[in-house]
C-alpha cells in the first residue's frame, strides 16, 4: 500500500464527512467537489439543483464514454459527527455510504497521465437525494434532460460493495395498509369491531411468507415481504378502530413495478385491508453482458454477486445505461452509529480502478 495515497485518500474522505450533507442539504459538498475536480480536464455541464455532471473537457471521437457516478448525501447523523481517523479507518456518518467512494472518485479525476492514455472518455455524477424515496429523485430528472448520457457504455455506481462487483439491483415496494373497525368498551368488546384483529388476519400471509429465491444469470436474488411498522388504538381499555401498518416488498429484476404491486395484493388476498402504495423504485438489470463488466472484474479478479438492496443502477437503466454497484465500504457498516470505511479499502478501490483504465488486468496486489 502507498503511504503517500492511503494518507490522502483518509484525509479526503474525513474532510468530506465532516461537511454535513443530510439528504436535501448537499449544496456545500456539492460545492466542495466542484473545486477538487479539475477543470483543466472537466467541464461541468449540468449544475442543476442537488447535482453535478462533470464530462471530460474534449470528448474524443471512438472513445466510450464510462460514468462514474456518487450520491453524497447521508442519512441523519447520529452523534458521528465531526470524523474521526481511528487506527486504520475513517469514522463518521456516510464514511462508508458513500464518502470513501467519493475520495476515489475525486482521486482519479486527479490522474491526467491515466485518463490521457485511457482508451475510456470518463464522467463524473454526482448527486443528492439518493437516501430519500425515488420520488424526490434529482438523478431521474437529470438523465432526463442530457440525453447525450444515454451514449455512455458503462456506468460504475460506487455504492457500498466491500469491493466486490455487485450486479442488478432489488426493486423497493413501500406500501400502506389500513384496518377499520368500530370503537368499544373491553369488557364488552361485542359491541365493537377490533380492527387489531382484522388486521392480524389480514397480514398473516405476509407474516408467514418465505423468503423467494429468484435466480437470474447465475445469481440468487431473495425476495422478502415485511411489516416494518404497526400502530393503532386508543386506550388500554378501548376496542381499536383503527390500525395502520407499512410493508415493504423487495422484488427480484425479473419482476416489473406493476407486477410486484400484483404479487402484494394477491398476497393480501380479498381483506378489509385498504392498501396504498407510497412508492415503488423499479429494479435495475443484470448487466453481464457489458464487454466492460468484464473489463472490472479482470481488473481487480473481482467477485460478482447480485445487490440485495436499491441502489441507482436502477435509474441508470431507465436511460438505457448498463451499470454495476463497486465501491470500498462495508456494507454492514452503512446508516449504523459506527459507520466507517477501511483506508486499505479506499485504496484497493482505487488501485483497481487505475487497472480498469489503463487495461491492464489484474492489480499488482492481485498478481
Amino acid at each position: 500500500m502507498s503511504d503517500e495515497l492511503a494518507g490522502r485518500l483518509a484525509s479526503r474522505t474525513l474532510a468530506l464527512v465532516d461537511i454535513a450533507s443530510e439528504s436535501g442539504d448537499e449544496e456545500s459538498i456539492l460545492a466542495e467537489i466542484r473545486q477538487l475536480v479539475p477543470s483543466d480536464r472537466f467541464a461541468v455541464v449540468d449544475d442543476g439543483e442537488g447535482v453535478l455532471l462533470f464530462m471530460p473537457a474534449q470528448r474524443r471521437p471512438g472513445a466510450p464514454l464510462l460514468l462514474l457516478a456518487g450520491h453524497v448525501d447521508t442519512v441523519p447523523a447520529a452523534g458521528n459527527l465531526p470524523g474521526r481517523l481511528e487506527g486504520d479507518a475513517v469514522l463518521g456518518r456516510g464514511a462508508c455510504d458513500m464518502k470513501g467512494a467519493l475520495a476515489v472518485l475525486i482521486e482519479v479525476a486527479s490522474w491526467g497521465d491515466v485518463l490521457g492514455a485511457s482508451d475510456l472518455d470518463v464522467g463524473l455524477v454526482c448527486f443528492g437525494r439518493e437516501e430519500l424515496p425515488i420520488t424526490e429523485s434529482v438523478l431521474l430528472p437529470l438523465l432526463a434532460r442530457r440525453p447525450e448520457l444515454a451514449e455512455a457504455a458503462f456506468a460504475i455506481v460506487m455504492e457500498p460493495t466491500a469491493n466486490a462487483l455487485e450486479v442488478g439491483c432489488m426493486g423497493n415496494l413501500n406500501a400502506t395498509v389500513r384496518a377499520t373497525g368500530r370503537a368499544a368498551h373491553t369488557a364488552r368488546p361485542w359491541l365493537g369491531e377490533n380492527a387489531v384483529h382484522t388486521a392480524i388476519r389480514a397480514l398473516a400471509p405476509v407474516v408467514d411468507l418465505p423468503t423467494r429465491d429468484v435466480e437470474v444469470d447465475g445469481l440468487v436474488f431473495r425476495e422478502v415481504v415485511s411489516v416494518t411498522r404497526i400502530e393503532g388504538g386508543e386506550a388500554r381499555n378501548v376496542i381499536p378502530d383503527r390500525v395502520v401498518a407499512h410493508l415493504n416488498v423487495r422484488y427480484a429484476p425479473t419482476h416489473t413495478p406493476a407486477e410486484a404491486e400484483a404479487r402484494l395484493r394477491e398476497l393480501l388476498g380479498a381483506t378489509t385491508l385498504e392498501l396504498e402504495i407510497v412508492g415503488n423504485a423499479p429494479p435495475g438489470p443484470v448487466a453481464v453482458c457489458n464487454p466492460l463488466l468484464g473489463r472490472l472484474r479482470d481488473a481487480g479478479d473481482l467477485a460478482v454477486g447480485p445487490k440485495q438492496a436499491w441502489t441507482p443502477v436502477a435509474e441508470f437503466a431507465t436511460a438505457g445505461i448498463d451499470a454495476v454497484n463497486f465501491g470500498p465500504g462495508d456494507p454492514k457498516y452503512a446508516h449504523r452509529d459506527d459507520e466507517r470505511v477501511e483506508v486499505a479499502a479506499l485504496v484497493r478501490t482505487t488501485e483497481i480502478m487505475r487497472a480498469f483504465l489503463t487495461g491492464s488486468g489484474r492489480t499488482a496486489e492481485d498478481a
